[in-house]
């Protein structure tokens, strides 16, 4: 009897557990914001997307994301179809950290220094904007090579400073190329808790860079 009530008391306890740690992160909606679907093409050749990235409810380097068909893509001055920023994406929520599941087109994978398409390491190529209930806001960078790479990789190439790789595959386009892809996953850690975040804008460097950063989703942690 004892020994039942022991591995009863278990099993609830562990789904206890399991629901604190579903509730633990919160999918922010991208969808009303994207303008590039995932499983469509990344540039001219037909191949080339985030095809093979699972749907739905997914779990990346421990934070709980929810993948939708849309990612929200920006421009840059090699991709002058795509905006220079999205801006008023909707939070509506208090956080401890901001989980954030992205990359950019451009810059390394493929392309050596000295090629047009290349980015050196320290190069800004965007911010997220963090906006909060009292009117203030606080700037999460976008840095190549600390935050970011181009998602086209080769082998050997460095990790980046502050952000992990969670996610990496292949698709025909990159694979043609001597490339694979990848996705990071950005922590910040919010040092205003205790206020509302009502919203975020995504901002890139259009004019500036030929990084055109991409936004697959984004998770706040409670």
């Amino acid at each position: 009897m004892a020994k039942h009530l022991t591995l009863t008391l278990a099993v609830l306890l562990s789904g206890i557990a399991t629901a604190a740690d579903d509730d633990k992160h919160q999918p922010i909606d991208l969808q009303p914001y994207s303008n590039q679907k995932r499983g469509d093409s990344f540039g001219v050749d037909a191949e080339n997307n985030l095809g093979k990235l699972p749907g739905g409810d997914q779990t990346f380097g421990g934070v709980k994301m929810k993948i939708e068909p849309g990612i929200i893509q920006l421009g840059s001055s090699v991709l002058e179809t795509m905006p220079a920023k999205v801006e008023g994406i909707k939070v509506d929520g208090k956080c401890s950290k901001i989980h954030i599941l992205h990359a950019t087109q451009f810059g390394g994978g493929p392309n050596k220094e000295g090629s047009p398409w290349f980015v050196k390491d320290g190069t800004p190529i965007g911010e997220y904007v963090v906006k909060f209930e009292d009117k203030s806001s606080l700037s999460v960078p976008i840095v190549y090579g600390k935050d970011v790479r181009d998602w086209f990789f080769a082998d050997g190439e460095p990790e980046t400073e502050r952000s992990k790789i969670v996610w990496t595959e292949e698709n025909t386009f990159a694979t043609s190329v001597g490339a694979k892809i990848r996705l990071y996953l950005t922590t910040w850690d919010n040092p205003k808790p205790e206020k509302k975040v009502v919203s975020i804008d995504y901002v890139g460097k259009k004019d500036e860079t030929v990084a055109a950063p991409f936004c697959v989703a984004i998770s706040l942690e409670k």
